[in-house]
This record gives structure tokens, C-alpha cells and sequence, in this order.
């Protein structure tokens, strides 16, 4: 198979390779692209929770960005967990020295287990200086109502938080319906020419662990392969609804999905 794209992922590691960068390079190879990697925190964690968190200084992080880029350009960036304003400072310096157009922002807030993966101040900064830099970020419903200090509790609500987002300097975003307790999943995409609702079956497993970083990976790739937003979205929501669906149920909590559901062993491997 021949390379399709180069992307660096700004994100944290997970230890249980399910989520984070680990499932970032997971997407990104399965679906045919290279991927580079800018890792901002370790993190000992599995299916059941986060044990510890271990921050990675931000002028290291600087430095990854900086010499990985000089030597082989991306042609996207998909930015993950940053946990605190050195962080997204040092971030944001790297963003306005190498001059990407396409990055792909997932606002990393809280683990499936439920803790907490970014401070307050950090937060605030995100929304005032991070969110207008990227082309699309993808938010789920907690991390919406973080960001826009709202409830959720339907599609119009999402709407709205959407229509918040903007507000802020976001060019589009997916809101992901995951949370909302229905029959189907609705993600919903908007931006200041249209709303696009992705309607998907909902799977019914605990095996979703890593949804989020997979998606937002999933659609930088196809964004640096020169399809527009809303097919990449659509695409990438593909993506992440096979690797549920044939998920391999590991572990005793949440679970990882399937990355590989894209991939046919060459016959000379198997």
C-alpha cells in the first residue's frame, strides 16, 4: 500500500493502547496514512481507569513538534489531551511556527472512567486561544458543556452549543451524541453554511473506549488526503462505527474497538 498523507498527533499516551496516541497511530495506519507522534503526558491506565498521569515538559513537547516537522512536513495535525496553559502555550507557538492548515482540535477533558485530564485555567485558554487555530474541533457532550457552560440534553441543545463554539472562533464542529441515551447516535455538524446530522446505530457494548481520539483521527486523515469536511466526517463516523461493531473485548472495563476493521492481511503475512 502506498502512503496516502503524513499527520502528527499532539496528544498523551495510554498505556492500555486503546485510546490516545496509541489509538491515534492505530487510525491513521489502518487507513493508509503515516503517522507522527508529539506525546504530551504518560499515563498509566487500562480498561478500568487512570492510575497516574505523568506530564510531559512543554518545551520537550515544543521540541517533538518542531524537529519532526522541519524533517518531514505533515500535512495535517490532530491535537488531543493538553493538560495544562504551558502546555497550549508551547502548542500554539509550534502551531504559528510551522504553519499547518489543517488541524483537527478533540478537546481531551475527562478519561471514560471519569477523571479529569485538564485543569480550569487550562481550559479557558483552549477556548480563547486554541479553538480558532483549528479547522474543526470535535467535542463530545461533556466536553461541550465544559466549554460552553450549558446542558445538553437533546439535538437542539447541541445545536446551540455548537452555535457557542463559534462564538469562540471555531470554524466547524462535531458535537458527538455518544452520551445521549437514544436509539441511534446522533453527531452533529455545524459551521456558519449548514447543520449536517450523521445518524448511526447504536452498538450495544461498553467496548468504547477511545471513540473520541479514533474519530477526530480518523477525519484529519481524510482531511489530508483533500476531502472536505463534511465527508470526512461522514467517513471517519464510518470508521469508528465498524471498529465498535466488531470490537475484540478485552479487558474487565471499557474496552477498546476494533483499528484493524480496515485492514486485509496480505496473503504471503498470514
Amino acid at each position: 500500500m502506498k502512503l496516502r498523507s503524513k499527520i502528527l498527533i499532539i496528544a498523551g499516551s495510554d498505556s492500555s493502547g486503546g485510546a490516545g496516541i496509541q489509538a491515534d497511530i492505530k487510525t491513521v495506519t489502518a487507513l493508509g496514512s503515516y503517522a507522527m507522534s508529539a506525546i504530551t503526558a504518560v499515563t498509566a491506565q487500562n480498561t478500568t481507569g487512570v492510575k497516574s498521569i505523568a506530564p510531559i515538559s512543554p518545551k520537550e513537547i515544543y521540541n517533538q513538534i518542531i524537529f519532526t516537522s522541519k524533517d518531514i512536513r505533515p500535512d495535517a495535525i490532530k491535537i488531543g489531551m493538553l493538560h495544562s496553559t504551558g502546555v497550549i502555550k508551547y502548542v500554539i507557538k509550534s502551531l504559528d511556527d510551522i504553519k499547518i492548515k489543517n488541524i483537527v482540535l478533540d478537546p481531551v477533558m475527562v478519561a471514560k472512567g471519569g477523571t479529569k485530564l485538564i485543569d480550569n485555567k487550562a481550559i479557558e485558554l483552549l477556548k480563547t486561544k486554541l479553538i480558532k487555530r483549528a479547522i474543526l474541533i470535535t467535542p463530545n457532550i461533556p466536553e461541550a458543556q465544559i466549554l460552553t457552560k450549558t446542558e445538553i440534553r437533546n439535538k437542539e441543545d447541541m445545536i446551540y452549543a455548537a452555535n457557542k463554539l463559534m462564538e469562540f472562533g471555531a470554524k466547524n464542529v462535531l458535537i458527538k451524541g455518544g452520551h445521549l441515551k437514544s436509539k441511534f447516535v446522533q453527531d452533529i455538524l455545524v459551521n456558519k453554511v449548514e447543520i449536517k446530522i450523521f445518524n448511526s446505530k447504536r452498538y450495544n457494548t461498553i467496548n468504547t473506549h477511545g471513540t473520541g481520539c479514533t474519530l477526530s483521527s480518523a477525519i484529519t486523515t481524510f482531511l489530508s488526503c483533500g476531502k472536505p469536511i463534511k465527508k470526512s466526517c461522514e467517513l471517519g463516523i464510518k470508521y469508528v462505527n465498524s471498529s465498535i461493531k466488531l470490537n475484540p473485548n478485552y479487558g474487565k472495563g471499557h474496552g477498546p474497538i476494533n483499528h484493524l476493521n480496515t485492514i486485509s492481511i496480505n496473503r504471503k503475512f498470514r
